[in-house]
Order: structure tokens, then C-alpha cells, then sequence
């Protein structure tokens, strides 16, 4: 299904002269039969990133763009936002106790999804290390009438303001810990951290991981955005979830006929020991740098219009169910 329907793409020459020798798929691990930590590729400090020179120079690209000003100016509030440090007697409760008062807190908090799961070490980036022992997983959801218009500029402010709920609802609840005295480390995007945010998402119930290389959750299909808080209070993980993406997303080709610089690849591949969806990373950073964002493939995703992954979860369990 789906027809194509972009424009070609052309980067400009300045910006693929700044392109490393080394591929960023090979960064990532693409082919690798072997299990490894992933390796910092984006979003990190650059003098230590191959593609590092690229990053810089999307920096200096300023978009004339009322929407995406707005929206970065508003982040910024959230990114400078000050939590306290460890406060107090630390309460004592049991992991089911403390998992039950988190999700109660929760319900206070600009958020769509959480969920909880144990840290595991292929999550962490080669040359980090995370001492905590649990993930708390936060998901914001996108507003489908505003992460519509992407790859425009008014779709990229949409991925900004998610960013900045996702890192406001980590701070929350990284002081709300702390202040029950124990320490916990919140952890919003776009910057990479320590860590990959889809496994331990995909771990704790969000969903599957769909072709154009995001979650797809049976909720709010792949429009939204993933931030965390590293903790070691005791906690009970929350189970992963089955969908039946992979059943849509081998016969589904609206994402990869959207996709400017047609980069998502249309079977799996190995990655780092995994066999998963991929997106090839030398083709759509370059548009993305260009475009100050993207968010394409998630706003074309028919999962993403609400009210329609419910409905795609029955149909493909009744298609199980007949075979």
C-alpha cells in the first residue's frame, strides 16, 4: 500500500563535506552478527563524534521559522529547570509499594505513558557507564493536528514541544524521588545521554518497533516522543506488550514512499547481533540537518492517526486467528 509521493532530495554539497569516510550504519552496528554496546553517533558532545563536524554545522542553521523559534524558546525553560538534590530520611517500601506510589504520582504528571524496566548493560553507550539498577520509561504524545505537517517547520516545533514535556515530566519525577531521599537521574531528549531510550521502552510494554524504526504503541500509535529517570529504588518491571506490528509493517509501504531522502529500508536487518527494522543513518541525517527535524514517516504512519491503532490491533489478531 501507498504510492510514492516526495520530491527528490538533494543535500547541500557544504553540508556532505563535513561527511566522515566512516558510515554511520557502520557506527550503528548494520551487519554485525555479534552482540555490542551501541556507540555514540549524534547528539553527543561533537568533538568526540565522527559525524560530529555535521552536528555543529546544524547548529548554525537557524530556521526563519515562527513555530520552531516558539517552541525551542519554551524548551529551554524546561531544559534550564532546577531539581533538588536528595532530601531527607529515604522512605523505605517494598518494590511493589514503591511501584505502586510511582504510578499513583504519575497521574499528576504531563505524561501518556509510563512504564518500568531493569537496566540492562547493551543499553548503555560504549564509553558510559550507569550504575542505577531501573529505568522509569515516560512517553509524550504527539498533538496528530500540529506532528501533521512534517517535515514542515510547524511538524518539527510539534517534536520540540514533546521533547520539552518529556524532559519536564522526567525532572518531576526524578524530584519526587529525591525528595523521599533517594537519588534518581532524569533523562529527556533530543540529546542521546547515556543511553538508548527505544529498547528499555520496547522492554517495559510501549509497543513494537515499527519499519520507520519507532515504537508503534497500541494507544497513540508511533507519534510520540520517549524520555526516562535512572533510579536504584526498588521497583516491579511492567511486562512488554504484543501488537502484531511486524505482520503490518512487511506489507505497509507508506512510511518508506514518504520518506524524503528514502532511507527506511523495507526488510529487517542485523544490527548488533538483532535482526530489526533500520533506518539507513547516512541517508536521512542529511535531510534531517536540512530541515532543522523531520518526523515524516511518524506522521504518515497509519498508526498514527487517532483512534486507528485499536482498530488495527483487532483486525490483525483476527487475522491471526483465522490462519
Amino acid at each position: 500500500m501507498g504510492t510514492k509521493t516526495k520530491d527528490e532530495f538533494t543535500p547541500k554539497a557544504e553540508q556532505m563535506a563535513l561527511m566522515p569516510e566512516i558510515s554511520g550504519n557502520s557506527i550503528n552496528g548494520l551487519g554485525e552478527e555479534g552482540v555490542r554496546r551501541p556507540r555514540p553517533i549524534y547528539w553527543h558532545d561533537p568533538e568526540i563524534l565522527p559525524h560530529g563536524e555535521m552536528q555543529k554545522w546544524f547548529y548554525t542553521q537557524n530556521p526563519d521559522d515562527p513555530y520552531i523559534n516558539k517552541a525551542r524558546a519554551e524548551r529551554q525553560k524546561y531544559l534550564d529547570r532546577a531539581i533538588p538534590e536528595v532530601t531527607g530520611d529515604a522512605v523505605d517500601r517494598t518494590a511493589e509499594k514503591w511501584t505502586e506510589a510511582l504510578l499513583t504520582f504519575s497521574k499528576t504528571v504531563d505524561l501518556d505513558l509510563i512504564g518500568v524496566t531493569e537496566m540492562k548493560p547493551d543499553w548503555v553507550f560504549e564509553g558510559y557507564e550507569i550504575s542505577q539498577k531501573w529505568v522509569v520509561m515516560i512517553g509524550v504524545a504527539h498533538d496528530y493536528d500540529e506532528i501533521k505537517y512534517a517535515p514542515e517547520g510547524r511538524g518539527g516545533a510539534e517534536v520540540v514541544r514533546q521533547y520539552a514535556r518529556g524532559t519536564n515530566a522526567s525532572k518531576d519525577i526524578a524530584e519526587w524521588f529525591r525528595l523521599q531521599g533517594h537519588d534518581a537521574h532524569p533523562h529527556g531528549g533530543p540529546m542521546a545521554g547515556p543511553m538508548i531510550l527505544i529498547p528499555p521502552a520496547l522492554e517495559c510494554g510501549f509497543g513494537e518497533l515499527g519499519k520507520h524504526g519507532s515504537i508503534i504503541n497500541r494507544t497513540y500509535g508511533s507519534s510520540f516522543r520517549l524520555a526516562c529517570v535512572l533510579t536504584d529504588v526498588p521497583l516491579v518491571p511492567t511486562a512488554s506488550d504484543f501488537l502484531g506490528v511486524d505482520d503490518f509493517c512487511k506489507n505497509c509501504q507508506v512510511c518508506s514512499n514518504h520518506c524524503p531522502p528514502d532511507a527506511i529500508l523495507h526488510e529487517k536487518q542485523t544490527v548488533r547481533g538483532a535482526e530489526k527494522w533500520y533506518v539507513d543513518f547516512d541517508k536521512c541525517l542529511p535531510f534531517f540537518n536540512e530541515h532543522f527535524g523531520c518526523g515524516a514517516c511518524i506522521a504518515v504512519c497509519p498508526w498514527s492517526r487517532p483512534g486507528t491503532a485499536p482498530k488495527l490491533i483487532e483486525k490483525l489478531a483476527r487475522r491471526r486467528a483465522d490462519k
